[in-house]
């Protein structure tokens, strides 16, 4: 048995195929982590969902930024960016089931010393108080006031976490944390302007990751979501973005052996 973890897919079905076919993928005995953004942009988002979750058991997947925005998009909630390629998604005759499926997906999978999340953990949350907390919005996403939830959820406010903070900003704010955040600031406050590499902090702020104090440094952090900081390997940290949409490869990471394969992108997206 063996556990791959993946980077942001992003709807690049021939590549996720191809790498599956790499590393000779047994869906009956080996395990697939996914980062979360399986769809958007990418020109096959209909075919990777249906693909994981085919795949049951086997696949465990996070929800991505790019995810969440899918389920607000169907519900009604976000107008279609110019460059989302979700249509078929919202066409499919399958569209309920896929994402009832998707909106089903935990913020957070915690394993050992292993922790997968899309982007990052702010660093006053140890692992198991960020998985407590992702728990609070799985329970939204599941509920019947999923819409209610989805209707409020884009916003970047607020910006820093406060343990009495409730409703609605509780929620958004740990959302943003483990799905959308590059940089933070020691005090956990969050920045969302700055997407490119590590050495472009903004003032005040660093990759969450160099942050000198963070309650969850003995875990190590599996994720994606930046493309511009590509893979990384270090003391406590697995990146796995390594822009397959924008010409770059699909990585994945055998976790028993740390082995790396790689599926170079059949096509490349201009970044506008």
């Amino acid at each position: 048995m063996a556990t791959y973890a993946i980077g942001d897919i992003q709807g690049c079905y021939d590549e996720l195929c191809g790498l599956m076919e790499r590393v000779r993928f047994d869906p009956s005995q080996d395990r697939l982590w996914l980062v979360g953004d399986l769809v958007n942009r990418g020109p096959a988002s209909l075919e990777v969902l249906r693909l994981v979750r085919g795949m049951g058991d086997a696949a465990i997947v996070v929800l991505g930024n790019h995810d969440l925005y899918l389920l607000m998009v169907a519900a009604g909630f976000r107008k279609r960016g110019k460059d989302d390629t979700l249509g078929p998604v919202l066409d499919a005759p399958d569209r309920g089931e896929l994402l009832d499926w998707l909106a089903g997906r935990p913020l957070l999978h915690l394993e050992g010393e292993r922790v997968l999340v899309h982007a990052g953990l702010p660093p006053q949350w140890s692992a198991p108080r960020a998985r407590a907390l992702a728990g609070e919005v799985e329970a939204a996403l599941r509920g019947p006031d999923r819409d209610r939830f989805l209707s409020q959820l884009q916003g970047n406010r607020p910006a820093a976490w406060c343990d009495d903070q409730g409703g609605q900003d509780r929620l958004r704010y740990i959302v943003n944390a483990l799905t959308r955040m590059r940089f933070c600031s020691p005090e956990g406050r969050l920045e969302f302007d700055a997407k490119g590499p590590p050495a472009m902090a903004p003032d005040g702020y660093l990759p969450w990751f160099d942050l000198p104090v963070r309650a969850a440094a003995a875990q190590t952090i599996v994720c994606g979501h930046w493309s511009a900081l590509g893979f990384r390997r270090q003391a406590g940290l697995l990146a796995l973005d390594t822009g397959c949409l924008w010409g770059g490869e699909l990585t994945a990471v055998r976790l028993e052996d740390g082995l790396v394969f790689r599926e170079p992108a059949r096509t490349r997206r201009t970044r506008n």
